[in-house]
């Protein structure tokens, strides 16, 4: 964890792994594709986000084979006591203000977008929908995903539609824009 008790991306993925392993098991190749697709479709491809290992959590005995001895032979796995500890620490952990330096960025492109010419400018705002655009084409697969797995009442459906509303906003305010320019 970082200093303030927040979450670094490494433990973020073994939140990930550790809630999803929590709810059924499953066998290795599952859960990595799992975790791999929920953090791809929130985040974006992350570099930060891909090197951690499902096996490293075998090895902290955070998981264990129910049949089968591991990731060699795909193995079945489970949560273990020690795991549940490890996601009761992870899931009640403080969470970091949103200081997300995209955003900064963003509002910055938008402040100073006058400094540009016009095409500039154009291609700015272009490039800002197509953002946006990718987000939300995430956002929706996740959702689609979830709402099979979940059930479309879950909390996580309804906070991605929550977060799906306010990218549709997003995107319309940026078309109207781009339309004054």
């Amino acid at each position: 964890m970082f200093a303030d008790n927040t979450l670094t991306p490494k433990e973020a993925v073994r939140l990930c792994a550790l809630g999803t392993i929590a709810s059924k098991p499953m066998r290795y190749s599952e859960l990595a594709g799992s975790v791999r697709h929920f953090t791809g479709r929130i985040m974006g491809p992350s570099l930060e986000l891909m090197g951690t290992s499902i096996e490293l959590l075998r090895y902290e005995g955070l998981v264990e084979a129910l049949d089968g001895k591991g990731m060699e032979d795909d193995a079945q796995i489970t949560i273990s006591t020690a795991g549940r500890r490890e996601l009761h620490s992870l899931l009640t952990a403080r969470l970091r203000p949103a200081s997300d330096l995209s955003k900064l960025v963003v509002a910055l492109k938008i402040r100073f977008l006058d400094l540009l010419d016009p095409k500039e400018r154009h291609d700015q705002v272009e490039l800002l929908i197509e953002g946006v655009e990718s987000e939300l084409a995430r956002l929706v697969d996740l959702r689609g995903n979830n709402s099979q797995e979940d059930g479309p009442d879950s909390a996580l459906v309804a906070w991605l539609d929550h977060d799906i509303s306010l990218l549709e906003s997003r995107l319309a305010w940026l078309e109207d824009f781009r339309a004054r320019l």
